[in-house]
């Protein structure tokens, strides 16, 4: 049976523009390719739940303005359930670049984060029948709403509203090459069950609660590296659904390492993201045949 999973988080609107190179200080430089998604972690992780499971709830927070409904609709258009508390003002907006060669990706935001409060009116006792929820932003309220789900995974990202709800996470996703996700996990109240640090090209590792050690391999992408926007996330929902179909963790995160390595090979977060059925292993692709 394919589980049922779910976000709770953030999304924004971003505009991507594809260049040739970073412009230095004081340089022009012409863009080449140029479009605009719904985007940030909540939403890139919902898409790609929905991609693998074939629904995915979003428990989310949204501006009052055109924009934030344009992402409600962009989102629904891609399969997925959105359930938004509405905030006064304008939804916060991201610009990212796009490097040609390399296809990293350099991000300015714009505005304060819109994130779901456990006190809005959100169906947070749908939350007990999910078999995970991969968690991006939200309060401490929230993130204990979040906890209903049989399997919880997070982003370090979430770190204050994750220490301030005392949960128990049974994986905590951060890069251990960024230095923006660097945070001191012992002032965590309950120690997630488990540590997951990705590495990009090279993979990753992880550390149990009770001191287990191990390391995956990267997978490298179906194509070319195009944009590694949504990669990160893209693996962290791939982690949360195969925990929640019982794989072995190093099994979900050999499927996570598969979702970050496909986002790698389209433009954009979404265009080329794990599906459901390339997702399943040849026995289970034969047999539904």
């Amino acid at each position: 049976m394919t589980p049922a999973v779910g976000v709770v988080g953030h999304v924004e609107h971003v505009e991507f523009c594809v260049v040739e190179r970073l412009p230095g200080a004081g340089e022009v430089t012409h863009a080449r390719e140029w479009f605009s998604e719904a985007g940030g972690g909540g939403a890139v992780a919902a898409v790609q739940l929905r991609k693998l499971a074939g629904a995915a709830a979003f428990l989310t927070a949204l501006g009052d303005d055109e924009i934030a409904t344009a992402l409600a609709d962009d989102l629904e258009g891609r399969g997925v359930t959105v359930r938004a508390a509405r905030r006064n003002g304008p939804h916060r907006r991201g610009f990212t670049h796009l490097d040609a060669a390399t296809g990293e990706r350099t991000i300015t935001i714009m505005g304060e984060r819109i994130s779901p409060r456990g006190d809005d009116p959100l169906p947070w006792d749908d939350l007990a029948q999910n078999d995970a929820v991969y968690f991006t932003a939200g309060d401490a309220h929230a993130a204990r709403h979040a906890r209903r789900a049989k399997v919880l995974v997070a982003t370090v990202r979430a770190f204050d509203a994750l220490v301030e709800s005392g949960v128990e996470l049974d994986a905590l996703v951060a890069s251990a090459l960024d230095p923006s996700e660097q945070y001191d996990l012992t002032k965590l109240r309950t120690p997630s069950r488990t540590v997951v640090l990705t590495e990009s090209e090279r993979g990753g590792r992880y550390t149990t609660a009770d001191g287990a050690t191990g390391r995956w391999e990267a997978t490298p992408p179906p194509g070319p590296t195009i944009d590694a926007y949504g990669c990160g996330d893209s693996f962290a929902a791939g982690l949360a659904f195969g925990l929640a179909r019982g794989l072995s963790l190093d099994d979900a995160l050999h499927l996570a390492a598969r979702c970050g390595a496909h986002c790698l090979a389209g433009r954009g977060p979404y265009a080329t993201q794990l599906e459901l059925e390339t997702a399943q292993p040849p026995s289970a692709r034969r047999s539904a045949s």
